[in-house]
């Protein structure tokens, strides 16, 4: 954990003023740039030091076994794991003969900045060598937005005394070394030397390298280009062989005067591309890049950003440090998605190996809601990439003796990669997940082109598993049993409430697109029988409830288990996974992540207010927060239920979570769901967004450290703008036409908003909460408010 503030609190930037060789790894991830389908973790220039070395492509992976103790019928024999593809970040600095190594000599000053509204990196640096020669060096790089396979560098050295001899080696790398990784099974398979080598070629200014991945067949193609400005005479020239192409770069400086180089980068891939096609992909990109220039990227890249953030930002007043970690969270899911064009986004983005580059269902679940109000586009191609995957998850399902799609617990491409059952094979809410993203992208867009051509579809399988997985029993009520729901310590039950109630919703929403498509419906077998069984069973569903408590079963059952002992749990043995049994979680009442709570969010609509308190208090004591999905969770139920205080504590757990590096792994890199969840905590907990029904609903309160927050939210072709003050909220529509009408409730109440005028409206006094919540001894929020702050 980086227990001090890494990075100064700026509204727009994310700051390092010194290198800190501690945690040069989770700043790599920090300053990570992707644009969904080219991902370059933010290593030095010149390559080393580093933490752990990357470069990816969206869905670029290869095949590893999934070895088992003991074999199992339906177990998946391979899995998939990203792959660091060919390096093109390398740009080494000798000044004279030394190699600029910022652990030999003086590092005199050393700074990177992450523009959120720039889309760059930004890096200097005044260096001497242990020969006493100074250099001052200024970097900037970006991954493009509107050029989807190009990345440049703008590459600066001036000479401080001089004259100085510099001689810049600029590379693309392949097979790099890497560093050994963690024995946490959530982390990365390492794997050595995974491309095979297809062609090299070189040019004057640069060179290119083809490779092929030894299993998954694929082929990867990247190269590069230099642009070079020198006030007097330079030499260029390049050499390859077949896992790395270098150009080098010569000239004298005199003190004062400056080497610039621009660096163009092309990445391409493909399952089914020639290599001459591969070749010609790249070089065509290259093309275009330099067609702009560096000055055209970055003028594309921050026009880009300009569109983004007039939808998606957050104002933020009173926690400074919240509102940097709302858009920088918002500025990595938005790199995680917006150019990936049915692709995944995993649960790591392109940021860092962690997790196999896999996307699970934190992707449906918490990054698309984000994405599904500020930037649809995105959300319409993670469902075109779910889609293509129905085949796979098809297959799965016969596996498993179901009907419908059983869509994989942890994938890449479509197939099951998990080798932990529990999870790959019962956690079936992930289909109810892709449901729900589809649901809620129709309802806000209204693409009823995509609802026919894949939403019905993906609809009626998901349906379809559910009527098969389930069953009715005597008395008529309909059970899903054996399942896992989100919360993995309490694994292989019964009528797990957030499996059934999303269950619920899913076959509700596929016999309404029946009714909507009969043709199309007709053509998929579904019949009015079938329909009216899902309606059957969505009406049936059980519910588990503890009369003598009072409270929900998180399963069935799950309030009888034996109590966890915390009280002999020591700090040192938490996430427990690493620490404890399966066995021992699996029969106990401890709660890795929000579960029956996330339930209470996504279908609140199933619950009373006081059934929600009363489930929040019991859960709250027995949620131990070992995954960082559950922070955000907990922080819109603290809201809900009227403890604001909490809810802010737990809203700086979810968005400070990898500036802070709190689960300590952020060095694999940051964690996508949670940066969504500091949004969704903002918006949905203190905003009080909900969409149960098709109609916008608001209930916003603030906490007594925030004096306003400010949103924007895309709905059916309107921007509506949502002020919250402490006593009131002003409403507002933009971007639509005149005659536009949007009815939305606040706290309740009915409320008409028209593109004429801003309707402002009281925020009704809160009503009293009851007891405050506990948390489990021992697990109390990560971070506590700022003692130094009102």
């Amino acid at each position: 954990m980086i227990r001090e503030r890494a990075y100064p609190v700026e509204p727009w930037h994310v700051r390092e003023t010194r290198l800190d060789m501690d945690v040069l790894a989770q700043s790599e991830s920090v300053f990570a740039l992707s644009n969904g389908h080219v991902g370059l973790r933010g290593n030095l220039d010149e390559g080393e030091p580093h933490g752990l070395p990357g470069t990816y492509l969206n869905s670029f992976y290869e095949l590893r076994p999934l070895p088992y103790a003991e074999a199992g019928f339906g177990f998946p024999e391979s899995g998939q794991t990203i792959v660091n593809v060919t390096n093109g970040k390398l740009i080494r600095l000798l000044v004279d003969d030394e190699p600029l190594d910022v652990r030999y000599g003086e590092l005199l000053a050393h700074e990177r900045v992450l523009d959120l509204r720039a889309g760059t990196l930004h890096r200097e640096l005044h260096w001497r060598s242990p020969a006493g020669r100074e250099v001052k060096v200024r970097s900037t790089r970006l991954v493009s937005f509107t050029q989807r396979a190009v990345a440049a560098i703008n590459y600066e050295v001036e000479a401080v005394d001089g004259p100085l001899r510099l001689i810049l080696q600029s590379e693309l790398v392949a097979n790099e070394a890497l560093p050994p990784q963690s024995r946490d099974p959530r982390v990365a398979a390492v794997l050595e030397s995974p491309l095979q080598a297809e062609e090299e070629l070189t040019t004057p200014d640069g060179g290119l390298l083809i490779h092929r991945t030894k299993v998954s067949g694929l082929r990867v193609a990247a190269a590069m280009e230099h642009e070079v400005y020198a006030p007097a005479r330079k030499t260029i020239q390049s050499e390859g062989y077949e896992d790395w192409v270098r150009t080098t770069i010569g000239c004298v400086l005199k003190p004062g005067e400056t080497l610039r180089v621009v660096k163009y980068l092309a990445y391409g891939w493909s399952s089914r591309r020639s290599l001459p096609a591969m070749r010609d992909q790249v070089e065509a990109a290259l093309t275009g890049a330099r067609l702009d220039g560096w000055d055209g990227l970055r003028r594309e890249q921050r026009e880009y950003l300009d569109e983004f953030w007039g939808t998606a930002d957050v104002v933020v007043e009173g926690d400074p440090e919240i509102q940097q970690a709302v858009r920088f969270g918002m500025f990595h899911v938005l790199q995680a998605g917006a150019r990936a064009e049915q692709r995944p986004i995993a649960a790591k983005g392109l940021t860092g190996p962690g997790y196999d580059g896999h996307a699970f269902w934190d992707t449906e679940m918490f990054v698309l809601p984000v994405l599904t109000y500020t930037h649809p586009a995105a959300v319409r191609d993670a469902l075109h990439w779910r889609y293509r995957t129905l085949a796979a998850a098809h297959e799965r399902a016969r596996t498993l003796n179901l009907e419908g799609a059983a869509f994989p617990w942890r994938t890449i491409e479509g197939p099951e990669s998990s080798g932990y059952w529990p999870a790959g094979t019962a956690a079936f809410h992930i289909a109810a997940g892709v449901a729900d993203a589809l649901r809620r992208y129709v309802q806000v867009t209204q693409d009823t082109d995509l609802e026919r051509e894949i939403g019905l579809e993906l609809l009626v399988e998901t349906a379809r598993l559910w009527r098969s997985l389930g069953h009715h029993d005597r008395h008529g009520q309909f059970h899903i049993d054996g399942v896992t729901g989100p919360d993995e310590y309490t694994a292989v039950k019964n009528d797990n409430i957030y499996t059934n109630l999303m269950a619920q919703r899913n076959l509700i929403a596929a016999a309404e697109a029946v009714m909507r498509y009969r043709d199309e419906a007709f053509h998929l077998g579904v019949t009015d029988e079938e329909a009216a069984a899902w309606r059957d069973a969505a009406a049936a569903m059980h519910i588990p409830y503890d009369e003598e408590i009072d409270v929900h079963e998180q399963v069935e059952g799950f309030t009888r288990l034996q109590e966890w002992d915390f009280a002999h749990t020591p700090p040192e043995k938490y996430p427990l996974l690493l620490h404890y049994p399966y066995f021992d979680l699996y029969r106990k009442q401890v709660v890795k992540q929000a579960d029956l709570v996330l339930a209470m969010h996504w279908r609140g609509d199933a619950f009373t207010p006081e059934q929600k308190l009363r489930n929040f208090l019991y859960y709250e004591r027995r949620t131990v927060r070992d995954s960082s999905l559950s922070a955000c969770t907990q922080s819109v139920l603290a809201a809900e239920v009227g403890h604001p205080e909490l809810a802010h504590i737990y809203l700086r757990e979810a968005a400070l979570m990898d500036l802070h590096d709190l689960n300590e792994n952020t060095r694999d890199g940051v964690h996508m769901a949670s940066l969504a969840g500091a949004w969704i905590a903002l918006v949905a907990g203190f905003g009080g967004l909900r969409d149960h029904d098709g109609t916008l609903s608001f209930a916003p309160r603030l906490s007594s450290r925030l004096g306003r927050l400010e949103f924007s939210l895309q709905w059916r072709g309107m921007r509506l703008r949502v002020d919250v003050r402490p006593d009131e909220t002003t409403y507002a529509l933009r971007h639509g036409d005149p005659e536009d009408v949007l009815e939305l409730r606040h706290h309740g109440e009915t409320v008409r908003v028209t593109c004429a005028e801003p309707v402002t409206v009281p925020i009704p006094p809160a009503e009293v909460s009851g007891p405050a919540p506990e948390q489990a001894p021992g697990r109390a929020p990560l971070l506590r408010l700022p003692e130094n702050e009102p």
